[in-house]
This record gives structure tokens, C-alpha cells and sequence, in this order.
């Protein structure tokens, strides 16, 4: 029987890999994974769950069922809890508190999995404090973070600290190819995959990307200094975005197939699927970000491109914009009054040679 490789899919972090395969064997209960979005963590926790949730089964197929559900998190005795919005809410706190309080399922361990920890509003860490100090013994927590802010930092300190990097392009490229995709269009994939695999999965099989990055480039040849050109514009851009989902929704579709062919195999006891219906919801609606922050940066990209041959002080203004747009985005702001005020904000540019 093939046993899976968990940490197949966890690219571009060796170092990482290494040091969680030899903490299965003695693991301590809570985990703090930092790092930039894009860098696997949400990948490594599935993988780390994967290994811990069959480590000691002694059947191989058991132990490999537990690797499957736990990568596809859809494992009854693994629980992925992230915000709904912008922050985490008390409430989920408390749920995450009463998750790690209750037995395994099926196994001798619970593990709570935290996405964007750092998104918890300044009570909640309090709240969590003693639970992540102090867990039921079979249960394990791992938070997943972008940065240690200061509401993070007695967290980090009663958990052990796995740092994540940047995941290089060409890793991403590398893999792309590896899987049998064209080189150019890998290429032009992992660059816009902003370091995360599974974004760049889904971006090598959608056809128009080329089209959408060259739209975002040339986003500011359509500025004209009146608020028509800049409601067309935005109503193009945001038309390009709501084609994405079509390949997501497809591999989606995918998966509810494979979803039910488990509970066919095995029943729905722990077939996780009001988790994987709650997991399709957030991706889209982690696509639609992603694909917004992709086309931001290509804009940025025009304007930076335009300051290194005139060195105009508005440029270097408009890429700040840019860049604050981006970051804005994760508030869940109005998505056309952000685009909208952010292209009245921008200076026009003259056509120049060395447009791509």
C-alpha cells in the first residue's frame, strides 16, 4: 500500500518540514506558526495533523485514512477555526476553548487548528491564555499567524515557535512544471501565486490570466481625471474577478464528488462535511482577496515601472495608494467604493515605450 506524503505539498520550506516531522514523536501542546500569507502554514497544520493523527495506528490502512481526512481537514478529531470577517469574535473563542476541552473521536489526540490568529480582537488572546498554557492532555493547538504582534506575545511564549519564509517563486514554478504544466504559463502562474501553491495551482489552469494581469497593467492608461472613466474601469476590473471562481468552483465540484464517494465507502460518521461546505465558502472568498491583491500588485508594478524611467514624485505617492488598497482589503471593506476611490486618487500616465 502507498503511504502518503504528507509533506509533499508544503513547498518552498524545508526547514519547516524537517522540524515538524521529528516533533511527532514528542509533541508539546500548543504550536505558534508565523509567517508571511502565501507560506503554507495552513498546508503545514494539515500535514503536522496528518502525521500526529496517525502516528501509533498500527493498521496501515487506518493510519492512512487518518492522513487523508486530515489533509483534506476533514478529520473528525481536527478542527480549523478562522475568522468569519475581519476579526475572530469572542464566541469563537470560546468555541475554540470548548473544542480543546472534549475527547477524540476516533483517535488519542484533538487538535485545534487557529487561521489568522493575529486577527483575535485584544480580549480574546486573555481569554485563550490559560487554555493554550494549560490543554487537556490529548489535545494540541496550533495558531497560525502572519506576525507576533503584541497581543501575541505571552502566547509565544508558552508555545513553540515554528517560523515560516517567503516561498520562492521558482519553488512554486518548479512544482508547476513538475506537475505538467507548460513552462510559460507556470512561469507566469508561481508570479502570480504570490509564494502560495495552492493559488498557483488554481491560476495554471485558468486560461485567462494573461488577460487579467495585462488589464490590471494597463488599468491607468484608461484614467482620464473624470469619474466615468473610473466607474468603467472599476466595473471592467471586478468582472475579470468574478471570472475566477470558475476553476475553483470546478475543483470544488471535485471534491464534494470525492465527499460523497467517502461516505458511500465509510458514512458520514466523520466524513466532515459541513466543514468542507464551510471550506469552499471561505476559499472563494479568499480567491476573490487574492485575486484583488494580485491585481493591485501588477498595478503597483505599472506605476513603479513608470517612476524608474521619470522620477515623478506622484508615482511613488500612487504606489503607496496602491499598497494601502491592498492592505485595506483585508478589513472587508466596500470592494467598488475602495477601487473607486482609489483610481480617482491616482495620477494619469502618458503612454511611454516599455509597456508590457
Amino acid at each position: 500500500m502507498t503511504v502518503t506524503d504528507v509533506w509533499a505539498d508544503v513547498v518552498g520550506q524545508p526547514e519547516v518540514a524537517e522540524q515538524l516531522r521529528a516533533a511527532v514523536s514528542r509533541p508539546v501542546h500548543a504550536y505558534l506558526f508565523v509567517g508571511p500569507r502565501g507560506a503554507g502554514k495552513r498546508r503545514a497544520a494539515a500535514a503536522f495533523a496528518a502525521d500526529l493523527l496517525a502516528a501509533g495506528v498500527d493498521n496501515p490502512v487506518d493510519a492512512e485514512r487518518h492522513r487523508r481526512l486530515a489533509l483534506a481537514e476533514a478529520h473528525p478529531d481536527l478542527l480549523v477555526i478562522e475568522p468569519e470577517g475581519a476579526q475572530h469574535r469572542g464566541e469563537e473563542a470560546r468555541r475554540i476553548i470548548t473544542e480543546m476541552t472534549r475527547s477524540p473521536v476516533e483517535g488519542s489526540r484533538k487538535i485545534v487548528v487557529v487561521d489568522r490568529f493575529e486577527a483575535h480582537m485584544p480580549q480574546v488572546p486573555a481569554m485563550l491564555l490559560k487554555t493554550v498554557e494549560e490543554p487537556p492532555p490529548p489535545s494540541i493547538i496550533v495558531l497560525l499567524a502572519e506576525e507576533v504582534t503584541p497581543e501575541l506575545v505571552t502566547l509565544n511564549s508558552r508555545s513553540v515557535t515554528v517560523e515560516f519564509g517567503p516561498v520562492p517563486v521558482s519553488a512554486i514554478e518548479a512544482r508547476l512544471i513538475e506537475e505538467g504544466v507548460h513552462v510559460e504559463h507556470a512561469q507566469l502562474a508561481a508570479a502570480a501565486s504570490m509564494g502560495d501553491l495552492g493559488r498557483a495551482r488554481l491560476l495554471a489552469t485558468d486560461a485567462g490570466l494573461a488577460g487579467r494581469r495585462h488589464a490590471w497593467f494597463t488599468a491607468a492608461d484608461h484614467l482620464d481625471g473624470t469619474g466615468v472613466a473610473v466607474g468603467r474601469l472599476v466595473d471592467e476590473l471586478r468582472s475579470l474577478v468574478d471570472e475566477v471562481e470558475a476553476p475553483l468552483k470546478e475543483r470544488q465540484e471535485g471534491e464534494l464528488v470525492a465527499l460523497e464517494e467517502r461516505v458511500e465507502k465509510y458514512g458520514e460518521r466523520g466524513s466532515g462535511r459541513s466543514q468542507l461546505t464551510a471550506r469552499h465558502k471561505r476559499e472563494s472568498r479568499m480567491v476573490r482577496l487574492d485575486e484583488l491583491r494580485f491585481g493591485l500588485g501588477t498595478l503597483a508594478g505599472r506605476y513603479r515601472d513608470a517612476l524608474a524611467e521619470r522620477r515623478v514624485p506622484e508615482y511613488a505617492e500612487a504606489v503607496d495608494r496602491i499598497n494601502s488598497a491592498a492592505e485595506a482589503l483585508y478589513r472587508n471593506p466596500n470592494e467598488v467604493l475602495l477601487l473607486e476611490g482609489l483610481f480617482v486618487s491616482l495620477p494619469i500616465l502618458s503612454r511611454w515605450a516599455g509597456r508590457h
